[in-house]
């Protein structure tokens, strides 16, 4: 399987000047991989569908990139056939002041979905120790000085063993993550910088800022490196997705993401007997309507209160009485 030439699972220490930011070494065929695509889209789409009914697992996708590197695309594109109801999407920003008077991973909490939806982090709590290491903004937070007077080293080797962590008691708790970083070349960042000035309809998408923190590349790339290798693991494995062509992107975005839900191995509910035979019940009174209009309301009023009152009374647990 081609994605498994992007996936670190924490076996060997990486590089990412290892890793092409195109497919050209895949010799991957554009049409044959915009089909592929469409495939997992509905692939995914159903599987998104038991994952929400059978609610026993909940799927965390983390993107990470620099800018332009097509996060938001990405997100659009491949989960288009998703039911919007099971799906929920954070974007996580330079941390307000209310985020910031409490612990990092705080906010990260209060995004996290319940079991059975699936949760997109367009960026994620890796900001705290990428754009925090490289704007050293960990300096000027107000905490004790005991978390905060070691070196460089010590604060941020400390903070990836927490997240590693945190990624370890969530997949305890029935949760799966995928981590994606978007590897996109600094010749590509640049002709897509150019074309959102060149582009009226995408000029709101560019800021001096994005020019200013593209003069920090390297030690982005330095951070990115030190964070995959850290928090890669078996159970929430990173995936170093080229991001040159978009169109192979989606496909590798997609596949990762396929294949998370597969392990899910979500399934419908299966109902039991009773709850079978209320069903026969309730076919019988939509059965026996005449017309367009419902027909004998009292008599199907009582048959679902019964039904109601069994399924009430099967639900209830029983006390249990204390030995003497």
């Amino acid at each position: 399987m081609l994605l498994d030439n992007y996936k670190i699972d924490g076996n060997k220490h990486i590089k990412l000047d290892d890793f092409a930011t195109d497919g050209k070494k895949d010799d991957v065929e554009k049409e044959k991989i915009l089909k592929l695509t469409e495939k997992n889209q509905e692939k995914i789409a159903e599987l998104q569908d038991e994952l929400y009914a059978d609610g026993k697992e909940g799927v965390i996708v983390v993107l990470q990139a620099m800018d332009a590197a097509g996060k938001d695309s990405t997100i659009k594109h491949v989960m288009s056939g998703v039911n919007p109801q099971g799906v929920k999407v954070t974007s996580f920003k330079q941390p307000n002041s209310t985020e910031l008077a409490h612990d990092y991973l705080w906010r990260v909490n209060e995004a996290l979905p319940r079991r059975g939806m699936m949760a997109i982090f367009n960026r994620s709590y890796y900001e705290d120790v990428l754009v925090v290491k490289v704007h050293d903004l960990y300096k000027g937070y107000n905490m004790a000085a005991r978390t905060i007077n070691d070196s460089e080293e010590a604060f941020f080797a400390q903070r990836l063993k927490q997240i590693s962590n945190y990624e370890e008691y969530l997949y305890d708790n029935s949760y799966r993550i995928v981590k994606i970083f978007l590897h996109v070349s600094p010749e590509e960042q640049k002709k897509r910088f150019l074309e959102r000035i060149d582009d009226k309809t995408k000029n709101w998408k560019f800021s001096a800022s994005d020019l200013k923190e593209r003069a920090y590349w390297n030690k982005y790339m330095d951070a990115y490196e030190d964070a995959i290798n850290a928090t890669a693991t078996e159970h929430s494995p990173w995936y170093v997705i080229p991001a040159d062509q978009k169109w192979y992107t989606r496909y590798l975005v997609s596949e990762a993401i396929l294949h998370t839900l597969e392990a899910c191995k979500s399934k419908y509910p299966q109902l039991d007997k009773e709850s079978l035979d209320h069903l026969a019940l309730c076919k019988e009174e939509l059965l026996a309507e005449k017309g367009d209009k419902p027909d004998g309301p009292k008599k199907a009023a009582e048959t679902a209160a019964r039904i109601e009152k069994e399924e009430t009374k099967k639900a209830k647990i029983k006390p249990v009485k204390a030995k003497k």
